[in-house]
């Protein structure tokens, strides 16, 4: 008897279902974290959050819980994205798609409980570690969504058997453009109390970091496309 090919789209139907579930699990996610947002800026911003922020006087165990409460966020993404992917290219798949859905949705879910933010150009604080990151809502968006795209290519590619292929290069290439993202954002965070801090958010440079590591993506794609 002649041996049965496995059907390649059962590979993209069982990718396809577990993505699903990693959605409703991010957006889930994205609920808890956005409720904690709406305790936490009633407390400290009765009067509403607008920039430039008013100095606050954070109690040491509040502050050291709410950065404490950030890590075991990023610690629960690794742990889901693990269990959900079989090897590492899925694990970093996943690991995309939940803190993207996770990013997208918490905007969603704010909007919906506070009616806020009044446009993608409000500014937000959007981490505590090591120290403020801060920029207007477009830009960790921008990320977000370009991140969701990464990883659907990715596990589409694993879905059908043909991988993307990354070199070490391009890790550390995407590392680095990562890292000025981050920094575009810490600089912005240190001066959220001053008049100008708009000014603060360079935008060239994270636009400059963030179109060089879609062109890397999309160079990685066109090699592995290019070998076949």
């Amino acid at each position: 008897m002649r041996e049965k090919l496995p059907d390649m789209s059962d590979g993209l139907l069982k990718t396809t279902k577990r993505f699903c579930i990693v959605v409703i699990f991010s957006i889930a996610f994205a609920y808890f974290e956005a409720a904690v947002v709406v305790y936490l800026r009633t407390i400290f911003y009765p009067a509403g959050f607008i920039f430039p922020l008013a100095e606050l006087l954070w109690t040491r165990q509040l502050l050291l819980t709410e950065i404490g409460r950030e890590a075991a966020s990023i610690v629960l993404i690794f742990t889901a994205a693990w269990l959900f992917g079989q090897n590492l290219r899925q694990r970093t798949a996943y690991f995309l798609t939940i803190f993207a859905v996770w990013d997208i949705f918490y905007y969603v879910w704010l909007k919906v409980l506070l009616d806020w933010p009044a446009s993608i150009m409000d500014w937000d604080i959007l981490f505590l570690i090591p120290v403020t990151w801060a920029s207007p809502v477009l830009a960790p968006l921008l990320i977000s969504l370009t991140l969701l795209a990464f990883a659907v290519i990715i596990l589409y590619r694993c879905s059908r058997a043909d991988p993307l292929k990354v070199t070490l290069i391009d890790w550390l290439l995407f590392t680095l453009a990562g890292l000025v993202v981050v920094v575009s954002f810490c600089i912005a965070g240190l001066h959220i109390t001053e008049p100008d801090f708009q000014s603060y958010f360079n935008w060239p440079l994270f636009t400059a970091a963030l179109l060089s590591a879609i062109a890397m993506f999309g160079k990685c794609l066109l090699l592995s496309r290019t070998k076949h």
